[in-house]
């Protein structure tokens, strides 16, 4: 710690030693002008001035500039280079996409062709089995009505015999005689008008 000792002691020289400083109050504390602002070193300061800033300008015109040069360009160039994948990654997307949008408009043109083809198949298929359902049915019926036909004939067949039958047993009971079957046939036919 710096004491500032007050001006009679240092107006006195012959006093002993400071008890706060431990220098001798006797000697010349020199001429009390700050060092640097002292007009008689100002030659040696500007001599390691200019060394201190040549040396400084060498440092750093060939060590700290060449360097940080080489990260600015080194910086610069992996800048343009992801720039340049950038640019190629959004072409790569750009025609991925076109390439999907064509494939689904293909997609869609096929499936609208299947779904035609199909609907044209169903429609076929469906007119297919209707012909032949109908063939079928008129098979059928063709049956039925020869089947009827033929009972019909069989019945009109049996109603003469049955009537015959009926007539004999009729007479008998009623009228107590008999009558032959041809009698009895002749009377049928003549009143069906066969």
């Amino acid at each position: 710690m710096f004491v500032v000792t007050p001006a009679y002691a240092e107006s006195n020289p012959t006093e002993g030693t400071h008890s706060e400083t431990g220098a001798n109050g006797g000697e010349a504390h020199g001429s009390g002008v700050f060092p640097p602002f002292d007009s008689s070193t100002f030659a040696s300061q500007l001599l390691w001035l200019a060394i201190t800033f040549g040396l400084f300008y060498l440092l750093m015109s060939k060590v700290i500039v060449p360097r940080i040069g080489g990260i600015l360009e080194h910086r610069r160039d992996r800048i343009a280079q992801d720039l340049d994948e950038a640019n190629r990654l959004k072409e790569e997307a750009d025609n991925a996409i076109a390439a999907y949008e064509q494939e689904l408009a293909d997609a869609r043109k096929k499936a609208s062709v299947i779904a035609e083809t199909a609907r044209e198949k169903a429609k076929a298929a469906a007119e297919a089995e209707r012909v032949s359902t109908e063939t079928e049915l008129s098979a059928r019926m063709a049956e039925a009505e020869k089947s009827i036909a033929a009972i019909k004939t069989k019945a009109l067949a049996d109603v003469d015999s049955v009537a015959e039958d009926a007539a004999t047993d009729v007479v008998k009971h009623l009228l107590g005689g008999s009558v032959t079957k041809a009698e009895v046939a002749a009377a049928i036919r003549s009143a069906s008008g066969k």
